[in-house]
């Protein structure tokens, strides 16, 4: 059960997409209105699985919704990608290629070319000594494969390892540990305006643009080599979800710090970056703080929206909220204790399910009959109408009900032994 703790106020338009994970709940895809009620639900396809990355983005001129699906390892996981229709039928299923044994739940982009970029990690034996390790110990590779929609051909692949040494990690490494050193966390990759790549780095603090082609570093934007003179307010850490947007601004979700033990006055924030490619100076536009000065240790993202709002998920915290323009919250949403969604977003979206709707009747005391309809996935529904008769063939309209929630109770008075 989620709780809007903040009602809905001027918001945008639209629905809210998460990836619920829920302690001594399920896990899966999920659909909510602004009520917090639900509007559609998917259970991965294996249970040891979690969804995550549900978004509406387009394919083949249409909407679709997409989501990745994961079994998950220390920080990263092994999984496929799901896109499906206005129906909720799958209409593709992706999994990585070139001989890996699976996809990262991060991150899954469609491409106007009708492509797809993921995410995932290989573990690979590497020399370890520079930073106190084994010459024979074990990193993490994090490598983004450019996927052909329609068949899964590799088009393009990208290695962290050939282009970031180890000396930008932030994360401490750990010479007792025996999972290979994840010195890049690699968390998002999108297409830029000019046609080039962006890559956001979780434990280096470093945002990098590359060259779409060649996957050269054409420039580091904060960590340990940040070529950018960082202005008043711009220094990150832990961040996720970078996006360079048509006017060249740069958001991002700055986590701030990866410990809420520490005694720290840090706390999670969305970012808006100007950033001059000639001067090369990135400052602050404008932030987005919590009113609760939340502190996500963990995952989370900033969401553009059409109208100039922001929507964050607060990733490792148990929230999603709306921004307008000017920082003002105007909607504040909550899992139940220990709830996530690694990213939250909100979408347009106008689903039409292939299954019929639901609907049970049950009598109550003299003629009074109780009647439940709901509509998974439909999101156009304004009310219900139940009808009641001698016979299947023979319904009269005998109660209306505004739509109310996922399932919507309609009172009737009948001594009717059918409906509908």
């Amino acid at each position: 059960i989620l709780e809007v703790t903040t009602s809905p106020a001027e918001t945008a338009p639209g629905l809210i997409f998460l990836g619920a994970q829920v302690r001594n709940g399920q896990n899966g895809a999920l659909v909510v209105d602004n009520a917090g009620e639900p509007v559609w639900f998917e259970l991965p396809a294996e249970s040891t699985s979690l969804s995550k990355e549900l978004r509406v983005q387009q394919y083949q001129g249409q909407p679709v919704l997409t989501w990745a699906e994961a079994a998950m390892t220390v920080g990263y996981g092994f999984g496929h990608y799901v896109i499906a229709d206005a129906a909720y039928r799958p209409i593709a299923r992706l999994g990585v290629g070139n001989g890996f044994p699976g996809g990262d739940v991060h991150e899954f982009v469609l491409t106007s070319r009708g492509t797809a970029l993921v995410i995932l990690y290989h573990p690979v034996e590497w020399d370890l000594s520079p930073i106190g390790g084994s010459r024979y110990g074990k990193v993490l590779d994090n490598i983004v494969q450019e996927l052909e929609v329609e068949t899964g051909r590799v088009l393009y692949e990208w290695h962290s390892l050939d282009h970031i040494g180890l000396d930008e990690a932030q994360n401490p490494f750990d010479a007792s540990s025996d999972n290979p050193f994840d010195y890049f966390h690699l968390n998002s990759v999108n297409e830029t305006p000019d046609g080039q790549m962006i890559v956001s780095a979780r434990h280096t603090f470093g945002i990098y643009k590359l060259d779409g082609r060649t996957g050269e570093v054409i420039w580091r934007l904060n960590g340990t080599k940040s070529d950018f003179a960082m202005g008043e307010g711009t220094p990150f850490a832990w961040q996720h979800d970078a996006r360079i947007h048509e006017n060249g601004d740069l958001t991002l979700f700055d986590n701030a710090e990866s410990n809420q033990e520490l005694e720290a006055t840090a706390w999670s924030r969305g970012m808006v970056l100007a950033l001059d490619e000639d001067a090369m100076t990135a400052s602050l536009v404008r932030e987005y703080v919590h009113p609760t000065e939340i502190l996500s240790t963990s995952q989370g993202n900033m969401q553009m929206l059409p109208n100039g709002n922001v929507f964050i998920g607060w990733g490792s915290a148990p929230v999603f909220s709306e921004f307008s323009p000017d920082g003002e919250l105007v909607f504040n949403g909550r899992f139940p204790a220990a709830g996530t969604s690694y990213r939250a977003y909100r979408f347009e979206w106008v689903g039409h399910p292939a299954e019929p709707p639901a609907v049970a009747a049950e009598r109550g005391d003299g003629d009074a009959v109780t009647v439940y309809a709901s509509w998974h996935g439909a999101t156009e529904v304004a009310s219900w109408r139940a009808l009641s008769g001698p016979s299947a063939g023979a319904l009269a309209e005998a109660g209306t009900a505004p739509r109310d929630g996922f399932e919507t109770v309609v009172e009737l008075t009948t001594v009717e032994r059918w409906v509908a």
